[in-house]
Protein backbone atom coordinates (compact mmCIF):
# COMPACT_ATOMS: atom_id res chain seq x y z
CA UNK A 1 0.00 0.00 0.00
CA UNK A 2 1.29 3.39 -0.91
CA UNK A 3 0.26 6.62 0.73
CA UNK A 4 0.57 9.67 -1.45
CA UNK A 5 3.06 12.34 -0.48
CA UNK A 6 1.88 15.96 -0.41
CA UNK A 7 1.65 17.37 -3.91
CA UNK A 8 1.88 21.02 -4.79
CA UNK A 9 1.13 22.58 -8.12
CA UNK A 10 4.25 24.41 -9.13
CA UNK A 11 4.38 26.93 -11.94
CA UNK A 12 6.25 25.68 -14.97
CA UNK A 13 9.73 27.16 -15.17
CA UNK A 14 10.39 29.28 -18.25
CA UNK A 15 13.15 31.38 -19.64
CA UNK A 16 11.74 34.57 -18.15
CA UNK A 17 11.76 33.30 -14.58
CA UNK A 18 14.34 35.37 -12.74
CA UNK A 19 12.89 35.14 -9.24
CA UNK A 20 15.04 32.18 -8.24
CA UNK A 21 18.61 32.75 -7.07
CA UNK A 22 21.24 31.62 -9.61
CA UNK A 23 22.42 28.88 -7.25
CA UNK A 24 18.92 27.41 -6.79
CA UNK A 25 17.90 24.93 -9.50
CA UNK A 26 14.26 25.26 -10.63
CA UNK A 27 11.85 22.71 -9.22
CA UNK A 28 10.12 20.33 -11.62
CA UNK A 29 6.36 20.92 -11.80
CA UNK A 30 4.15 17.99 -10.79
CA UNK A 31 2.90 17.89 -14.39
CA UNK A 32 4.02 19.83 -17.47
CA UNK A 33 0.44 19.92 -18.70
CA UNK A 34 -1.37 23.17 -17.96
CA UNK A 35 -5.07 23.41 -17.05
CA UNK A 36 -6.21 23.61 -20.67
CA UNK A 37 -4.19 20.56 -21.68
CA UNK A 38 -5.46 18.57 -18.69
CA UNK A 39 -9.00 19.35 -19.79
CA UNK A 40 -8.23 18.00 -23.26
CA UNK A 41 -6.69 14.83 -21.83
CA UNK A 42 -9.65 14.27 -19.51
CA UNK A 43 -12.04 14.84 -22.41
CA UNK A 44 -10.27 12.16 -24.45
CA UNK A 45 -10.21 9.57 -21.67
CA UNK A 46 -13.82 10.38 -20.76
CA UNK A 47 -14.79 9.64 -24.36
CA UNK A 48 -12.82 6.39 -24.21
CA UNK A 49 -14.72 5.42 -21.07
CA UNK A 50 -18.06 5.85 -22.85
CA UNK A 51 -17.48 2.60 -24.76
CA UNK A 52 -18.08 0.39 -21.75
CA UNK A 53 -21.34 2.17 -21.02
CA UNK A 54 -22.48 2.30 -24.64
CA UNK A 55 -21.87 -1.42 -25.17
CA UNK A 56 -23.92 -2.11 -22.05
CA UNK A 57 -26.75 0.46 -22.15
CA UNK A 58 -27.37 0.52 -25.89
CA UNK A 59 -28.17 -3.19 -25.52
CA UNK A 60 -30.89 -3.02 -22.83
CA UNK A 61 -33.85 -1.86 -24.98
CA UNK A 62 -33.09 -4.61 -27.51
CA UNK A 63 -33.49 -7.45 -24.98
CA UNK A 64 -37.16 -8.19 -25.82
CA UNK A 65 -36.36 -8.05 -29.57
CA UNK A 66 -33.40 -10.44 -29.22
CA UNK A 67 -35.62 -12.83 -27.27
CA UNK A 68 -38.03 -13.06 -30.21
CA UNK A 69 -35.40 -13.07 -32.96
CA UNK A 70 -33.26 -15.86 -31.49
CA UNK A 71 -36.31 -17.69 -30.09
CA UNK A 72 -34.98 -17.89 -26.53
CA UNK A 73 -36.36 -17.01 -23.10
CA UNK A 74 -35.96 -13.62 -21.44
CA UNK A 75 -33.97 -15.28 -18.63
CA UNK A 76 -31.39 -16.52 -21.16
CA UNK A 77 -31.07 -13.05 -22.67
CA UNK A 78 -30.61 -11.60 -19.19
CA UNK A 79 -27.70 -14.04 -18.76
CA UNK A 80 -25.87 -12.24 -21.59
CA UNK A 81 -26.02 -9.15 -19.35
CA UNK A 82 -24.67 -11.24 -16.47
CA UNK A 83 -21.83 -12.62 -18.61
CA UNK A 84 -20.98 -9.09 -19.79
CA UNK A 85 -20.77 -7.87 -16.19
CA UNK A 86 -18.55 -10.78 -15.12
CA UNK A 87 -15.96 -9.96 -17.77
CA UNK A 88 -16.44 -6.26 -17.13
CA UNK A 89 -15.20 -7.02 -13.64
CA UNK A 90 -12.35 -9.34 -14.59
CA UNK A 91 -10.85 -7.56 -17.61
CA UNK A 92 -9.53 -4.42 -15.81
CA UNK A 93 -7.60 -6.71 -13.47
CA UNK A 94 -5.51 -7.60 -16.53
CA UNK A 95 -5.35 -4.28 -18.38
CA UNK A 96 -5.06 -2.07 -15.27
CA UNK A 97 -1.70 -3.53 -14.10
CA UNK A 98 -0.43 -3.56 -17.69
CA UNK A 99 -1.23 0.15 -18.06
CA UNK A 100 0.51 0.85 -14.71
CA UNK A 101 3.76 -0.59 -16.11
CA UNK A 102 3.72 -0.56 -19.94
CA UNK A 103 1.83 2.69 -20.41
CA UNK A 104 -1.67 4.02 -20.86
CA UNK A 105 -1.52 4.27 -24.65
CA UNK A 106 -0.45 0.66 -25.15
CA UNK A 107 -3.30 -0.57 -22.97
CA UNK A 108 -5.82 1.61 -24.76
CA UNK A 109 -4.64 0.38 -28.17
CA UNK A 110 -5.09 -3.31 -27.41
CA UNK A 111 -8.39 -2.92 -25.59
CA UNK A 112 -9.94 -1.05 -28.51
CA UNK A 113 -8.70 -3.59 -31.04
CA UNK A 114 -10.40 -6.35 -29.01
CA UNK A 115 -13.58 -4.31 -28.67
CA UNK A 116 -13.82 -3.50 -32.39
CA UNK A 117 -13.31 -7.14 -33.40
CA UNK A 118 -16.01 -8.29 -30.98
CA UNK A 119 -18.50 -5.72 -32.31
CA UNK A 120 -17.99 -6.94 -35.88
CA UNK A 121 -18.64 -10.51 -34.75
CA UNK A 122 -21.77 -9.52 -32.80
CA UNK A 123 -23.17 -7.72 -35.83
CA UNK A 124 -23.03 -11.04 -37.72
CA UNK A 125 -24.08 -13.42 -34.93
CA UNK A 126 -26.84 -15.92 -35.69
CA UNK A 127 -27.19 -17.93 -32.48
CA UNK A 128 -27.29 -17.58 -28.71
CA UNK A 129 -23.95 -19.27 -27.94
CA UNK A 130 -22.06 -16.90 -30.24
CA UNK A 131 -23.90 -13.94 -28.71
CA UNK A 132 -22.76 -14.88 -25.19
CA UNK A 133 -19.11 -15.51 -26.17
CA UNK A 134 -18.76 -12.31 -28.17
CA UNK A 135 -20.47 -10.22 -25.49
CA UNK A 136 -17.83 -11.48 -23.07
CA UNK A 137 -15.08 -10.54 -25.55
CA UNK A 138 -16.69 -7.14 -26.13
CA UNK A 139 -16.74 -6.53 -22.39
CA UNK A 140 -13.07 -7.55 -22.14
CA UNK A 141 -12.19 -4.85 -24.66
CA UNK A 142 -14.34 -2.02 -23.33
CA UNK A 143 -14.45 -2.39 -19.54
CA UNK A 144 -10.83 -1.42 -18.89
CA UNK A 145 -11.20 2.08 -20.31
CA UNK A 146 -12.53 3.26 -16.94
CA UNK A 147 -9.60 1.82 -14.96
CA UNK A 148 -7.03 3.18 -17.42
CA UNK A 149 -8.72 6.58 -17.44
CA UNK A 150 -8.62 6.75 -13.65
CA UNK A 151 -4.91 6.01 -13.89
CA UNK A 152 -4.41 8.90 -16.30
CA UNK A 153 -6.15 11.30 -13.90
CA UNK A 154 -3.89 10.05 -11.11
CA UNK A 155 -0.88 10.75 -13.34
CA UNK A 156 -1.63 14.37 -14.16
CA UNK A 157 -3.55 15.76 -11.15
CA UNK A 158 -2.82 16.54 -7.53
CA UNK A 159 -5.16 15.75 -4.65
CA UNK A 160 -6.40 19.32 -4.51
CA UNK A 161 -7.78 19.27 -8.07
CA UNK A 162 -8.43 15.55 -8.52
CA UNK A 163 -12.03 15.55 -7.31
CA UNK A 164 -13.18 18.01 -9.97
CA UNK A 165 -11.44 16.19 -12.81
CA UNK A 166 -12.72 12.84 -11.55
CA UNK A 167 -16.22 14.31 -11.56
CA UNK A 168 -15.81 15.36 -15.21
CA UNK A 169 -14.44 11.92 -16.05
CA UNK A 170 -17.34 10.15 -14.34
CA UNK A 171 -19.85 12.44 -16.05
CA UNK A 172 -18.33 11.75 -19.45
CA UNK A 173 -18.42 8.00 -19.06
CA UNK A 174 -22.06 8.26 -17.98
CA UNK A 175 -23.26 9.87 -21.21
CA UNK A 176 -24.14 6.39 -22.54
CA UNK A 177 -26.41 5.81 -19.54
CA UNK A 178 -28.56 8.70 -20.79
CA UNK A 179 -28.37 8.39 -24.57
CA UNK A 180 -27.33 4.75 -25.06
CA UNK A 181 -30.76 3.22 -24.43
CA UNK A 182 -32.41 5.86 -26.65
CA UNK A 183 -30.05 5.07 -29.51
CA UNK A 184 -30.35 1.33 -28.91
CA UNK A 185 -34.14 1.47 -28.82
CA UNK A 186 -34.30 3.54 -32.00
CA UNK A 187 -31.93 1.24 -33.90
CA UNK A 188 -33.53 -1.99 -32.67
CA UNK A 189 -37.01 -0.68 -33.44
CA UNK A 190 -36.14 0.38 -37.00
CA UNK A 191 -33.26 -1.49 -38.66
CA UNK A 192 -32.79 -4.34 -36.16
CA UNK A 193 -30.67 -5.07 -33.11
CA UNK A 194 -27.60 -6.26 -35.09
CA UNK A 195 -27.15 -2.74 -36.48
CA UNK A 196 -26.39 -1.63 -32.92
CA UNK A 197 -23.03 -3.36 -33.14
CA UNK A 198 -22.18 -1.88 -36.55
CA UNK A 199 -22.70 1.56 -35.01
CA UNK A 200 -20.34 0.63 -32.16
CA UNK A 201 -17.77 -0.67 -34.68
CA UNK A 202 -17.71 2.63 -36.57
CA UNK A 203 -17.58 4.64 -33.33
CA UNK A 204 -14.63 2.66 -31.93
CA UNK A 205 -12.66 2.77 -35.19
CA UNK A 206 -12.94 6.55 -35.50
CA UNK A 207 -12.09 7.12 -31.86
CA UNK A 208 -9.07 4.79 -31.91
CA UNK A 209 -7.45 6.87 -34.65
CA UNK A 210 -8.27 10.12 -32.85
CA UNK A 211 -6.87 8.83 -29.57
CA UNK A 212 -3.59 7.68 -31.12
CA UNK A 213 -3.07 11.12 -32.64
CA UNK A 214 -4.00 13.28 -29.63
CA UNK A 215 -3.52 11.41 -26.35
CA UNK A 216 -0.03 11.65 -24.80
CA UNK A 217 1.51 8.99 -22.62
CA UNK A 218 1.03 10.06 -18.99
CA UNK A 219 2.33 7.12 -16.94
CA UNK A 220 4.78 8.69 -14.50
CA UNK A 221 6.87 5.53 -14.44
CA UNK A 222 7.69 6.17 -18.12
CA UNK A 223 7.40 9.93 -18.68
CA UNK A 224 7.73 11.34 -15.13
CA UNK A 225 5.80 14.63 -15.15
CA UNK A 226 5.35 14.38 -18.93
CA UNK A 227 8.78 15.74 -19.81
CA UNK A 228 10.36 12.41 -20.77
CA UNK A 229 9.78 10.78 -24.15
CA UNK A 230 10.17 7.02 -23.62
CA UNK A 231 9.52 5.51 -27.07
CA UNK A 232 7.89 5.94 -30.47
CA UNK A 233 4.44 5.11 -29.03
CA UNK A 234 4.51 8.29 -26.95
CA UNK A 235 6.75 10.59 -28.95
CA UNK A 236 4.55 12.30 -31.53
CA UNK A 237 1.59 13.32 -29.33
CA UNK A 238 3.89 14.50 -26.54
CA UNK A 239 5.77 16.80 -28.90
CA UNK A 240 2.50 18.53 -29.81
CA UNK A 241 1.70 19.10 -26.14
CA UNK A 242 5.20 20.11 -25.18
CA UNK A 243 5.32 22.80 -27.83
CA UNK A 244 2.39 24.41 -26.03
CA UNK A 245 4.02 24.09 -22.61
CA UNK A 246 6.54 26.66 -21.36
CA UNK A 247 9.11 24.33 -19.86
CA UNK A 248 12.87 24.78 -20.04
CA UNK A 249 14.32 21.49 -21.29
CA UNK A 250 17.02 21.51 -18.67
CA UNK A 251 17.86 18.10 -17.10
CA UNK A 252 17.58 19.76 -13.69
CA UNK A 253 13.89 20.45 -14.36
CA UNK A 254 13.08 16.88 -15.43
CA UNK A 255 12.38 14.49 -12.54
CA UNK A 256 14.68 11.45 -12.28
CA UNK A 257 13.68 8.26 -14.07
CA UNK A 258 11.59 5.99 -11.86
CA UNK A 259 12.79 2.42 -11.35
CA UNK A 260 11.26 -0.19 -13.63
CA UNK A 261 8.45 -2.35 -12.32
CA UNK A 262 7.02 -5.71 -13.23
CA UNK A 263 3.43 -6.21 -14.27
CA UNK A 264 1.58 -7.24 -11.14
CA UNK A 265 -1.59 -9.05 -12.21
CA UNK A 266 -2.43 -9.81 -8.60
CA UNK A 267 -2.34 -6.11 -7.64
CA UNK A 268 -6.09 -5.45 -8.06
CA UNK A 269 -6.94 -8.58 -6.06
CA UNK A 270 -4.58 -7.61 -3.22
CA UNK A 271 -6.05 -4.10 -3.13
CA UNK A 272 -9.52 -5.63 -3.10
CA UNK A 273 -8.83 -7.73 0.01
CA UNK A 274 -6.65 -5.12 1.73
CA UNK A 275 -8.06 -3.75 4.98
CA UNK A 276 -7.22 -0.28 3.65
CA UNK A 277 -9.87 -0.56 0.95
CA UNK A 278 -12.03 -3.69 1.32
CA UNK A 279 -14.78 -2.16 3.53
CA UNK A 280 -15.47 0.75 1.19
CA UNK A 281 -15.16 -1.32 -2.00
CA UNK A 282 -17.65 -3.96 -0.81
CA UNK A 283 -20.04 -1.17 0.19
CA UNK A 284 -19.86 0.42 -3.27
CA UNK A 285 -20.17 -2.97 -4.99
CA UNK A 286 -23.48 -3.64 -3.23
CA UNK A 287 -24.94 -0.29 -4.24
CA UNK A 288 -23.72 -0.63 -7.82
CA UNK A 289 -25.13 -4.17 -8.06
CA UNK A 290 -28.59 -3.05 -6.94
CA UNK A 291 -28.47 -0.17 -9.42
CA UNK A 292 -27.66 -2.59 -12.25
CA UNK A 293 -30.45 -4.89 -11.08
CA UNK A 294 -32.95 -2.05 -11.38
CA UNK A 295 -31.65 -1.05 -14.83
CA UNK A 296 -31.77 -4.64 -16.08
CA UNK A 297 -35.35 -5.06 -14.84
CA UNK A 298 -36.54 -1.74 -16.30
CA UNK A 299 -36.96 -2.95 -19.89
CA UNK A 300 -39.08 -5.95 -18.97
CA UNK A 301 -41.08 -4.17 -16.25
CA UNK A 302 -41.95 -1.17 -18.40
CA UNK A 303 -42.94 -3.45 -21.28
CA UNK A 304 -45.09 -5.68 -19.05
CA UNK A 305 -46.69 -3.01 -16.83
CA UNK A 306 -47.00 -0.08 -19.26
CA UNK A 307 -46.91 -1.77 -22.71
CA UNK A 308 -44.03 0.34 -24.04
CA UNK A 309 -42.25 -0.22 -27.37
CA UNK A 310 -38.46 -0.50 -27.80
CA UNK A 311 -38.13 3.20 -28.60
CA UNK A 312 -40.32 4.20 -25.65
CA UNK A 313 -38.34 1.89 -23.35
CA UNK A 314 -35.16 3.59 -24.49
CA UNK A 315 -36.60 6.99 -23.61
CA UNK A 316 -37.32 5.87 -20.04
CA UNK A 317 -33.57 5.51 -19.42
CA UNK A 318 -32.87 9.21 -20.06
CA UNK A 319 -33.74 10.25 -16.49
CA UNK A 320 -31.31 7.70 -15.04
CA UNK A 321 -28.52 8.95 -17.28
CA UNK A 322 -29.18 12.64 -16.71
CA UNK A 323 -29.25 12.11 -12.94
CA UNK A 324 -25.95 10.24 -13.16
CA UNK A 325 -24.20 12.95 -15.18
CA UNK A 326 -25.47 15.97 -13.28
CA UNK A 327 -24.87 14.31 -9.93
CA UNK A 328 -21.25 13.43 -10.56
CA UNK A 329 -20.45 16.90 -11.94
CA UNK A 330 -21.78 18.52 -8.77
CA UNK A 331 -20.09 15.90 -6.58
CA UNK A 332 -16.74 16.55 -8.25
CA UNK A 333 -16.93 20.21 -7.28
CA UNK A 334 -18.04 19.31 -3.76
CA UNK A 335 -15.08 16.95 -3.43
CA UNK A 336 -12.63 19.74 -4.26
CA UNK A 337 -14.36 22.16 -1.90
CA UNK A 338 -14.40 19.58 0.90
CA UNK A 339 -10.73 18.79 0.37
CA UNK A 340 -9.66 22.46 0.50
CA UNK A 341 -11.81 23.08 3.58
CA UNK A 342 -10.43 20.09 5.49
CA UNK A 343 -6.88 20.85 4.33
CA UNK A 344 -7.12 24.44 5.58
CA UNK A 345 -8.39 23.27 8.97
CA UNK A 346 -5.60 20.67 9.16
CA UNK A 347 -2.87 23.17 8.29
CA UNK A 348 -4.22 25.57 10.91
CA UNK A 349 -3.47 22.94 13.56
CA UNK A 350 0.20 22.82 12.61
CA UNK A 351 2.24 25.42 14.45
CA UNK A 352 4.75 26.93 11.99
CA UNK A 353 7.21 27.24 14.90
CA UNK A 354 7.16 23.50 15.31
CA UNK A 355 5.25 22.95 18.55
CA UNK A 356 2.85 20.66 16.72
CA UNK A 357 5.37 19.29 14.27
CA UNK A 358 4.27 15.76 15.09
CA UNK A 359 1.37 16.37 12.72
CA UNK A 360 2.43 15.09 9.30
CA UNK A 361 1.01 13.80 6.05
CA UNK A 362 -0.14 10.56 7.64
CA UNK A 363 -2.20 12.58 10.12
CA UNK A 364 -4.16 14.31 7.37
CA UNK A 365 -7.88 13.33 7.76
CA UNK A 366 -8.29 12.01 4.21
CA UNK A 367 -11.46 10.09 5.07
CA UNK A 368 -13.07 13.27 6.38
CA UNK A 369 -12.04 15.14 3.25
CA UNK A 370 -13.42 12.51 0.88
CA UNK A 371 -16.11 10.32 2.46
CA UNK A 372 -18.44 12.48 4.52
CA UNK A 373 -20.99 12.78 1.68
CA UNK A 374 -21.35 9.01 1.32
CA UNK A 375 -24.05 8.39 4.00
CA UNK A 376 -26.29 11.08 2.48
CA UNK A 377 -26.08 9.57 -0.99
CA UNK A 378 -26.58 6.07 0.40
CA UNK A 379 -29.81 6.89 2.24
CA UNK A 380 -31.23 8.72 -0.76
CA UNK A 381 -30.58 5.74 -3.00
CA UNK A 382 -32.31 3.37 -0.57
CA UNK A 383 -35.43 5.57 -0.61
CA UNK A 384 -35.42 5.92 -4.41
CA UNK A 385 -35.25 2.14 -4.87
CA UNK A 386 -38.20 1.53 -2.58
CA UNK A 387 -40.15 4.16 -4.51
CA UNK A 388 -39.18 2.54 -7.82
CA UNK A 389 -40.25 -0.96 -6.80
CA UNK A 390 -43.62 -0.17 -5.26
CA UNK A 391 -44.77 2.38 -7.85
CA UNK A 392 -44.08 -0.07 -10.67
CA UNK A 393 -45.79 -2.92 -8.82
CA UNK A 394 -48.99 -0.88 -8.47
CA UNK A 395 -48.61 0.72 -11.95
CA UNK A 396 -48.53 4.26 -10.61
CA UNK A 397 -48.16 6.95 -13.28
CA UNK A 398 -44.97 6.15 -15.19
CA UNK A 399 -43.39 9.52 -14.37
CA UNK A 400 -42.93 8.48 -10.72
CA UNK A 401 -40.69 5.40 -11.27
CA UNK A 402 -38.81 7.30 -13.98
CA UNK A 403 -38.06 10.15 -11.57
CA UNK A 404 -36.91 7.60 -8.98
CA UNK A 405 -34.36 6.24 -11.49
CA UNK A 406 -32.96 9.77 -11.82
CA UNK A 407 -32.34 9.89 -8.06
CA UNK A 408 -30.86 6.37 -8.06
CA UNK A 409 -28.46 7.22 -10.89
CA UNK A 410 -27.47 10.51 -9.21
CA UNK A 411 -26.63 8.91 -5.87
CA UNK A 412 -24.86 5.72 -6.89
CA UNK A 413 -22.62 7.42 -9.45
CA UNK A 414 -21.82 10.22 -7.02
CA UNK A 415 -20.72 7.61 -4.47
CA UNK A 416 -18.67 5.88 -7.13
CA UNK A 417 -16.92 9.16 -7.99
CA UNK A 418 -16.20 9.86 -4.31
CA UNK A 419 -14.83 6.40 -3.56
CA UNK A 420 -12.78 6.13 -6.76
CA UNK A 421 -11.14 9.50 -6.02
CA UNK A 422 -10.43 8.36 -2.46
CA UNK A 423 -8.73 5.13 -3.59
CA UNK A 424 -6.66 6.90 -6.24
CA UNK A 425 -5.48 9.21 -3.43
CA UNK A 426 -4.39 6.22 -1.35
CA UNK A 427 -2.95 3.99 -4.10
CA UNK A 428 -1.60 6.76 -6.32
CA UNK A 429 1.26 4.61 -7.66
CA UNK A 430 -1.20 1.88 -8.68
CA UNK A 431 -4.16 4.05 -9.60
CA UNK A 432 -5.34 1.91 -12.53
CA UNK A 433 -5.06 -1.24 -10.42
CA UNK A 434 -7.04 0.45 -7.63
CA UNK A 435 -9.77 1.37 -10.10
CA UNK A 436 -9.67 -2.19 -11.45
CA UNK A 437 -10.24 -3.57 -7.94
CA UNK A 438 -13.40 -1.45 -7.62
CA UNK A 439 -14.53 -2.58 -11.04
CA UNK A 440 -13.89 -6.23 -10.18
CA UNK A 441 -16.00 -6.14 -7.04
CA UNK A 442 -18.89 -4.08 -8.37
CA UNK A 443 -19.24 -6.02 -11.62
CA UNK A 444 -19.08 -9.44 -9.97
CA UNK A 445 -21.69 -8.35 -7.44
CA UNK A 446 -23.79 -6.92 -10.27
CA UNK A 447 -23.45 -10.11 -12.29
CA UNK A 448 -24.85 -12.09 -9.40
CA UNK A 449 -27.65 -9.61 -8.81
CA UNK A 450 -28.80 -9.35 -12.42
CA UNK A 451 -28.92 -13.14 -12.75
CA UNK A 452 -31.70 -13.50 -10.18
CA UNK A 453 -33.50 -10.14 -10.20
CA UNK A 454 -36.23 -11.13 -12.67
CA UNK A 455 -36.94 -14.54 -11.05
CA UNK A 456 -37.17 -12.77 -7.68
CA UNK A 457 -39.52 -10.13 -9.06
CA UNK A 458 -41.67 -12.84 -10.64
CA UNK A 459 -41.82 -14.64 -7.27
CA UNK A 460 -42.46 -11.81 -4.79
CA UNK A 461 -43.09 -8.70 -6.88
CA UNK A 462 -41.03 -5.59 -7.67
CA UNK A 463 -41.96 -3.81 -4.43
CA UNK A 464 -40.73 -6.53 -2.08
CA UNK A 465 -37.67 -7.21 -4.25
CA UNK A 466 -36.34 -3.65 -4.14
CA UNK A 467 -37.30 -3.19 -0.50
CA UNK A 468 -35.07 -6.18 0.31
CA UNK A 469 -32.32 -4.63 -1.83
CA UNK A 470 -32.63 -1.30 0.02
CA UNK A 471 -32.39 -3.08 3.38
CA UNK A 472 -29.18 -4.84 2.31
CA UNK A 473 -27.78 -1.53 1.11
CA UNK A 474 -28.57 0.21 4.38
CA UNK A 475 -26.87 -2.56 6.37
CA UNK A 476 -23.76 -2.25 4.21
CA UNK A 477 -23.18 1.30 5.53
CA UNK A 478 -21.03 -0.41 8.14
CA UNK A 479 -18.28 -0.43 5.44
CA UNK A 480 -17.81 3.37 5.25
CA UNK A 481 -18.14 3.50 9.03
CA UNK A 482 -15.18 1.11 9.42
CA UNK A 483 -13.19 3.10 6.84
CA UNK A 484 -13.91 6.39 8.61
CA UNK A 485 -12.98 5.05 12.04
CA UNK A 486 -9.90 2.91 11.38
CA UNK A 487 -8.35 3.59 7.94
CA UNK A 488 -6.16 6.53 8.97
CA UNK A 489 -4.67 4.68 11.95
CA UNK A 490 -4.03 1.61 9.77
CA UNK A 491 -2.12 3.71 7.23
CA UNK A 492 -0.08 5.45 9.92
CA UNK A 493 0.82 2.14 11.59
CA UNK A 494 1.94 0.68 8.27
CA UNK A 495 4.13 3.67 7.50
CA UNK A 496 5.74 3.46 10.94
CA UNK A 497 6.42 -0.22 10.37
CA UNK A 498 8.08 0.53 7.02
CA UNK A 499 10.27 3.20 8.63
CA UNK A 500 11.42 0.78 11.31
CA UNK A 501 12.24 -1.86 8.69
CA UNK A 502 14.26 0.65 6.65
CA UNK A 503 16.22 1.72 9.73
CA UNK A 504 17.17 -1.87 10.51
Amino acid sequence: MSVEEPQKERPCADASNTSLPPSTPPEAPFSIFDHRQKWLIVTIISTAATFSGFASNIYFPALPTITKDLNISLELVDLTVTAYLIFQGLAPSLWGPISDVKGRRVAYLFTFLVFTGACIGLAETKNYATLVVLRCLQSTGSASTIAIGSGVIGDITTRAERGGFMGIFQAGLLVPVAVGPVIGGAIAGTVGWRAIFWVLTAYSGIFLITMLVLLPETLRLLVANGSRIPDVMAKYPLIIYQKLTKVVWDPKVVPPQAPKKRIDLTGPFRILVSKHSAPIIVFLAIYYAVWQMSITAMSSLFEQKYGLSEIQIGLTFIANGVGSMVGTLITGRLLDLDYHKVKAAFEAQVDPEGSNNALGENDFPLEKARLRLVPIFACLQCLSLILFGWTIQYTVHISVPIISTCITGWTVVSMQSVIMTYLVDIFHEKSAAASASINLARCLFAAGGTSFVMPLINAVGAGVTFTICAAVQFASLVGPLIQWRFAASWRKAEEEKKKQQNQT
